[in-house]
């Protein structure tokens, strides 16, 4: 289930720049984008958890006590998830946005997942993952599938600033991963989610006033393709996200998110009339195979121990004496 989550998550993700251009079509400004994303996403999501007491419980932190540590405070976890937004997804966006506007979508996509080798390095770095040879395989297959799914677009162009903005967006949202991971079992996706975007909401906020606030005259089809930004590709997609997280890990749930160019590539030529090259379509079917190396691994270990993506989920491996060092950070 967790991969499944994972790629759900990827697709609602990979939707959100065919709305993106929809709505810039209808009038839409970025800055307007990001503040009514982000606003309609925490108005949602808040009306979920009111209908729903029983996602807003803080959980006990199963990992704290297999490591013999005090467990973080209720107030630190939803400042972490709050942070998260206001910080962490706000600069995310804010760094993205600001480089498409200086270079070519595909080669910015290129740059941008880049993160999925991040976090994985990162992670083993930290002893909060191992590089197992499947996932090994499984990394290479997707960066490889994503490689050729974006250079099948044809030729772009190169501008420095543009390239160090989208670089700087894949380390915010490696970061933004990991710390993710430190609390996503403490939360349910939708408490967590709706602090995530009721933080990127208020930094966006604040800093529209700033500026002078944005324009929000544009007609009903700009709102439409708003309320698809922000139902599809904002609040479905990050539960999903969350869920699959903590389902898999950081390292599985970054691999399987190298789905979303996929999805963006096949509905741009189904929308927008962009045609896709045998060499797209390779690199497609190299992302889906990665899926699927991961879920035999999941499948043919689960029988007589956990597979180290639930290993991964819990934060402790399975043998005792690699333990040491695994505590996941707070």
């Amino acid at each position: 289930m967790g991969l499944v989550l994972c790629l759900a998550s990827a697709a609602g993700f990979g939707a959100m720049a065919i709305f993106g251009k929809l709505a810039y079509s209808a009038g839409v400004s970025p800055g307007a984008l990001l503040l009514v994303r982000f606003t309609l996403a925490a108005v949602l999501l808040v009306i979920l958890l009111l209908a729903r007491p029983s996602l807003r419980r803080v959980k006990p932190d199963p990992r704290a006590a297999a490591a013999g540590r005090t467990p973080a405070s209720r107030g630190r976890v939803l400042a972490i998830a709050l942070g998260l937004g206001a910080v962490g997804y706000a600069s995310q966006a804010s760094l993205y946005f600001a480089a498409l506007q200086r270079m070519d979508a595909s080669l910015l996509s290129l740059i941008l997942y880049t993160y999925p080798i991040l976090v994985t390095i990162a992670a083993v770095l930290l002893g909060r993952d191992r590089l197992t040879p499947a996932r090994g395989v499984a990394l290479a297959a997707a960066s490889g599938g994503t490689l050729l799914v974006l250079l099948g677009a044809g030729a772009v162009s190169f501008d420095p600033l543009g390239a160090l903005l989208g670089f700087g967006s894949a380390l915010v949202y490696t970061t933004y991963i990991l710390i993710s991971d430190t609390i996503v079992h403490r939360l349910s996706p939708v408490l967590l989610s709706t602090l995530v975007m009721a933080g990127a909401a208020g930094t966006l906020a604040i800093r529209a006033a700033l500026a002078g606030g944005v324009d929000l005259s544009f007609g009903p089809a700009g709102w439409f393709w708003l309320a698809c930004t922000a139902i599809v590709s904002t609040v479905a997609a990050m539960l999903a996200f969350f869920a699959g997280l903590e389902r898999t890990g950081p390292s599985t749930a970054a691999i399987l998110s190298t789905f979303e160019p996929v999805v963006t590539t096949a509905l741009a030529a189904l929308i927008l009339s962009e045609s896709l090259t045998t060499l797209q379509l390779t690199g497609g079917a190299l992302v889906l195979a990665s899926a699927a190396v991961l879920q035999i691994r999941r499948n043919h270990t689960r029988p007589g121990r956990k597979a180290p993506v639930e290993q991964a989920s819990t934060g402790m491996p399975a043998n005792p004496a690699e333990r040491v060092g695994a505590h996941s950070a707070e």
